[in-house]
């Protein structure tokens, strides 16, 4: 019976979306994920209007097997089978407060085009609870074949420079990195920010959105950066310099240019430029002409591009901020500072570290060993352990054996500094 149900609940939820769908002005922002890719049309790049549905498309989207989807439709009275297995709502109003009396509010706050139909409040919350179209790997991958087709070897051009990461692709979330208070507060503004970009457009501030995180390896920028993307649902072009420089000077300029054209066009999207010194290092009057011309460059596009009036978060990292030009520093409205974690932190990082791990752990004094530790030092540590442990066909992680990681991993990093 519970089969059955499931079957009823999701055949109504269906067709309540498409109807919501076709008779609105809903887009394809309002669907959900699922069904959005279902119904997803290549050539159009995006969900045609009118859609139909059918048995085959319940079974696809929900999972259901044929028969428990004809048998569902055989308990509901307001929904009409025609030829083919074409399905239909008779009542429109029936089969709304059916679904209602069906579900709960978390339930209905997952799809926006059945909450438009119930309230304005329950419709905002879902428009903020689902994954909008542009944070879709079908999305990214539909505007990467328009690039293709437009611009064909030059497409392929910019995007051998860049990885490009879906939101949900993204294993890490905000929870999961320990932040400094400081860090928190920059990463508000960023989110404020993007939630009122036409305000700042209306008042004329279009300088915002580019930030600058500093700070040694293993502390954080990299993974907050997709974190951010993770957070707020924007795609994720994440560039290193070193890539971007070609053995060929003159080349070293147009893919600079091929990076931020890409971002624009890709927009909404994070812009994530790490090694920034690589490229945007102290100028000297020694240097080769490409050379400043790739910094200029560099400089141009980013006073270039905009949040505001393009969409593009621009996100740089540096281990080196000593090598930066003065003039790279003021492109940006906040700079970032992820310091080493302190005993504090590497406690924080430990607890979110060893969270799905069973144990009974002194945290406090592992915190107190790892003095000089970045956070990516002390995962490693904690990998290490655990892969210890398992070597010994275990999976229980005792103190001992994040002790021995922490003692090994250090003995590593004085020869580091050695070498």
């Amino acid at each position: 019976m519970e089969i059955l149900a499931d079957a009823m609940v999701d055949t109504v939820e269906l067709l309540l979306t498409v109807q919501a769908y076709n008779t609105h002005t809903l887009s394809e922002h309002e669907l959900p994920p699922p069904i959005r890719r279902h119904f997803w049309n290549k050539k159009l790049r995006g969900v045609p209007k009118p859609l139909g549905v059918k048995v085959e498309d319940v079974c696809a989207i929900y999972g259901h097997s044929s028969e428990d989807v004809n048998r569902a439709v055989q308990s509901l009275p307001f929904v009409d089978v025609a030829d083919f297995g074409s399905l239909s709502l008779t009542v429109l109003d029936v089969g709304l407060e059916w679904y209602k009396g069906k579900v709960d509010d978390e339930r209905i706050v997952k799809n926006p085009a059945v909450a438009y139909c119930i309230s304005p409040e329950k419709y905002e919350r879902a428009l903020k609870e689902v994954l909008p179209l542009h944070a879709e790997r079908l999305w990214i991958d539909s505007m990467i074949e328009e690039l293709r087709r437009e611009l064909e070897e030059e497409a392929e051009e910019m995007l051998k420079l860049c990885t490009i990461v879906a939101p949900d692709e993204v294993m890490l979330s905000l929870e999961d990195i320990v932040l400094t208070d400081e860090q928190k507060e920059n990463i508000s503004k960023i989110v404020v920010a993007l939630e009122h970009r036409e305000y700042l457009s209306e008042v004329g501030l279009y300088d915002v959105g580019k930030v600058l995180f500093v700070g040694p390896p293993g502390t954080g920028k990299t993974s907050t950066a997709r974190a951010l993307s993770k957070h707020l649902k924007l795609p994720l072009l994440e560039v290193k310099l070193s890539m971007v420089t070609n053995q060929y000077l003159g080349e070293t300029s147009k893919n600079i240019d091929r990076v931020f054209e890409l971002a624009k066009r890709l927009s909404p999207c994070i812009l994530f430029i790490d090694e920034f010194d690589f490229v945007a290092k102290t100028r000297t009057s020694d240097e080769h002409a490409a050379i400043k011309r790739a910094v200029n460059t560099l400089l141009k596009a980013i006073d270039e591009i905009s949040l505001v009036r393009h969409g593009v978060l621009l996100i740089s990292a540096t281990n080196h901020p000593q090598l930066l030009d003065v003039a790279a520093w003021r492109r940006f409205d906040d700079v970032v500072w992820f310091p080493l974690p302190n005993e504090e932190m590497r406690r924080e990082i430990l607890k979110v570290v060893c969270k799905k791990i069973d144990r009974n752990l002194d945290f406090d004094e592992l915190a107190s060993l790892t003095e000089g530790f970045s956070g990516s030092d002390i995962r490693t540590a904690v990998k290490e352990a655990v892969l210890s442990a398992l070597m010994e066909g275990r999976k229980e992680l005792t103190q001992e054996d994040l002790l021995e990681a922490v003692k090994e991993f250090k003995k590593r990093l004085k020869m580091k500094k050695e070498e």
